[in-house]
């Protein structure tokens, strides 16, 4: 009867507390995922001034390769917004990720990626 005394002591303070850490961590991640939906929108503006500017002939060798780059990582965003609208979403995007990762692949645009090794790519002509 003591040891159900000291764990049940104050099991609606616990429950409120376990409430408020679920809301708060919730609410960080929703603002992580603001801040990366926002940085990849300024990327995108930015790469599109940049094919603007390419369409004129003004554009710089180096800011070609950052709006290709950027332009790749939007086309992996529609990829991984196909398995948004698939049934038991919550289940396959992670697992699509997780299993990219173990092949080797990032499927998520590099404003989601929480390591911040970027991998740059070379172009050459052909």
């Amino acid at each position: 009867m003591k040891v159900w005394r000291v764990i049940h002591k104050a099991p609606v303070r616990v429950i409120r507390i376990k409430k408020l850490k679920v809301k708060i961590n919730l609410k960080r991640q929703m603002l992580l995922i603001k801040r990366a939906l926002r940085q990849e929108t300024d990327e995108t503006k930015s790469m599109l001034k940049t094919y603007r500017k390419y369409s004129q002939g003004q554009a710089s060798k180096e800011e070609m390769i950052e709006a290709n780059a950027q332009f790749f990582d939007v086309i992996k965003g529609v990829g991984i917004g196909i398995f948004a609208v698939l049934p038991f979403a919550p289940i396959t995007i992670p697992l699509a990720i997780k299993l990219g990762r173990m092949v080797g692949v990032e499927i998520l645009p590099s404003s989601f990626s929480t390591n911040k090794d970027a991998v740059t790519i070379e172009y050459t002509k052909d």
